[in-house]
């Protein structure tokens, strides 16, 4: 794509790096093909084709980002289905993300949206904050149809009917590893899957250490700051990535880690591009490259680990690809031939590469394209007629758990029991106590 950016736009790095990624954009549109909101809305510049479009026009004219614009960078789910399928390697995430900063910028949104993305910013990373609103979502949630939006309306109907106690296997401490210490690993332990279930931070505990790691939960240690960068709000996200950035360092300059361990897919995309996000920081450049370099995905680490352990019950698997596992990390294969291994039968369903609908807090913001997608993928889903499905990110479990009465796991929980852990709770075992 040709770009006619000025000489003095290029000295910004931001605008520099958007050009190089434009300029490898050659219109050819097989991202369409694989773009949920243009399947759904059918509109091109609803695709990432279109979406190219308008942000290279904005960016160009350095004019602030206008109302159209807006609501078709809005409608993007950063699902990044497209840059799989991209065959000259555009990389949409940080033109997207370059995008939605000048947006935030630029653009005065109107009182009620700027009013919800404020509350969705200063609750959701924070665990204590974001389950009192939970409680107070559950009380609300009769009077939901009395809310004349459809977005506060679907904030209340987020609220799980039973919100877990606090795990205090969360908090800063070590955990010894079970037999010869194989590896040292930190675990990012998350922000809103600590309010929304705990079960999954216990069982990758038990999981990790029975197979010889000792894990480390950091001192200092929060949200990874995805959830804001999404929505264009550069200050907040990366303060929550440096604050990340220094207590992992802490922990490898105390005495080493070989991984940091990542259970929640969207949270590990954020940090494998910590990277990219402080490049041109020189207080943190290097020790955020160091992050990122260190970050995988519980999947990667437990291949390595190799897992022995069969199935207490020979369970029919629906494996639920989340979208920054396949599209943002490329692990297509790890957590399926994980599951195989130990013995489940795993079955995947249709038009697995679309997202369910969650994205962070899309399925808060654009209610009626989010319920569709979530419509579509159940509906897949439960094709395959599965006795459990399992997915690696808790903003997937709790949109597809929302619309299904098949139980819904995190991958690491079916590992876990098939190692000697508990039966996961969903399918009808006990929260077992503290793991010491």
């Amino acid at each position: 794509m040709q770009t006619n950016f000025t000489a003095e736009q290029l000295a910004d790095p931001g605008i520099a790096r958007s050009n190089e990624i434009l300029r490898a954009c050659v219109h050819c549109g097989m991202c369409t093909a694989t773009c949920p909101t243009y399947q759904v809305l059918g509109d091109e510049l609803d695709s990432p084709r279109g979406r190219i479009y308008l942000i290279k026009d904005m960016l160009e004219a350095g004019r602030p980002a206008d109302a159209r614009t807006v609501q078709h960078i809005d409608r993007c789910l950063s699902c990044l289905a497209c840059m799989t399928t991209c065959p000259s390697g555009v990389h949409y995430m940080h033109l997207v993300d370059h995008a939605r900063a000048h947006i935030e910028a630029t653009y005065r949104r109107p009182p009620v949206e700027r009013a919800l993305r404020w509350v969705l910013a200063q609750v959701i990373p924070y665990p204590g904050r974001f389950r009192l609103a939970l409680l107070l979502a559950r009380i609300g949630r009769p009077f939901a149809r009395l809310m004349p939006d459809a977005r506060l309306r679907a904030m209340l109907a987020m609220a799980p009917d039973v919100i877990p106690p606090v795990s205090r296997n969360d908090d800063p401490q070590t955990f010894p590893a079970r037999g010869e210490r194989r590896m040292r690993v930190a675990l990012m332990t998350g922000c809103a899957q600590k309010a929304l279930n705990t079960d999954i931070n216990d069982a990758t505990i038990r999981l990790l250490t029975r197979l010889g790691a000792e894990v480390v939960v950091p001192r200092g240690m929060g949200c990874c700051g995805a959830l804001t960068h999404h929505m264009g709000m550069e200050g907040p996200a990366h303060a929550s990535a440096a604050a990340n950035i220094r207590a992992f360092m802490a922990e490898q300059r105390a005495s080493g880690l070989d991984a940091i361990v990542i259970n929640t897919s969207g949270c590990g995309t954020t940090v494998k591009d910590y990277g990219h996000m402080f490049r041109l920081d020189p207080a943190l450049a290097t020790d955020a490259a160091t992050v990122a370099g260190r970050a995988r995905d519980v999947s990667e680490v437990l291949v390595q680990l190799a897992p022995q352990g069969r199935a207490p019950e020979p369970l029919r698997v629906a494996y639920h690809a989340a979208c920054s596992l396949q599209h943002g990390q490329k692990i297509k294969s790890a957590p399926k031939d994980l599951l195989k291994s130990a013995g489940f039968t795993v079955v995947e369903p249709a038009d697995s590469h679309l997202c369910c609908g969650s994205a962070g807090t899309y399925n808060l913001m654009q209610p009626e394209i989010s319920g569709e997608l979530k419509r579509r993928k159940v509906a897949t889903l439960e094709a395959r007629a599965p006795d459990v499905i399992a997915a690696g990110n808790i903003g997937c479990m709790m949109q597809i758990g929302s619309g299904t009465g098949v139980p819904v796991v995190h991958t690491v929980e079916l590992l876990d029991w098939a190692t000697g852990g508990p039966k996961p709770a969903a399918l009808g075992g006990t929260r077992p106590g503290r793991t010491t």
